[in-house]
């Protein structure tokens, strides 16, 4: 895989040790991860760049919730792949998660699980674009888009940052 054919991830969890695991395994298997501590920071993060998809645990600090993050990603594109990484959820928050078409993985979550969600989500909404011919412009430079280090993004950092 090219680094043009990167698919980037969103990835956020206020726990530290968790959130590494994560963009470790994820950047293993060649994805641009941003990786955010926040909802402040994810939030921050979705308005500066485009995401392919946002991974997002539920309960985040200081009583926010995963499913503000999801809402400011699907402002910004409406079809991003969305899910919810939770070791607690209630019927309501996944009844809340179905409606809204965001997928649900629950903690602890083993690996292969992780990996194979992550990408079923991402070659679903790319599916629909490839049959209709429109391009999809993964690469910001394609499409526009700047591409941010974790620098530029508050409590966030991702591979870009790394490669300095």
């Amino acid at each position: 895989m090219t680094a043009q054919e990167k698919y980037r991830v969103l990835v956020v969890d206020d726990e530290a040790s968790v959130l590494l695991t994560y963009r470790l395994i994820l950047e293993q298997e060649g994805y641009e991860v941003v990786a955010c501590g926040t909802s402040s920071g994810a939030i921050a993060a979705i308005a500066a760049q485009h995401f392919d998809v946002v991974l997002c645990d539920y309960s985040l600090e200081e009583q926010h919730t995963g499913f503000e993050v999801i809402t400011a990603a699907r402002k910004r594109d409406a079809s991003v792949p969305a899910a919810l990484l939770t070791g607690y959820a209630t019927k309501d928050t996944a009844d809340e998660a179905v409606n809204q078409g965001i997928g649900i993985m629950f903690k602890p979550i083993e690996i292969e699980e992780f990996l194979a969600t992550t990408s079923k989500m991402l070659r679903r909404n790319n599916e629909p674009r490839q049959e209709s011919g429109k391009e999809n412009n993964r690469n910001p430079q394609d499409s526009g888009q700047e591409r941010t280090g974790g620098g530029d993004i508050g409590p966030c950092s991702s591979t870009n940052s790394r490669k300095s």
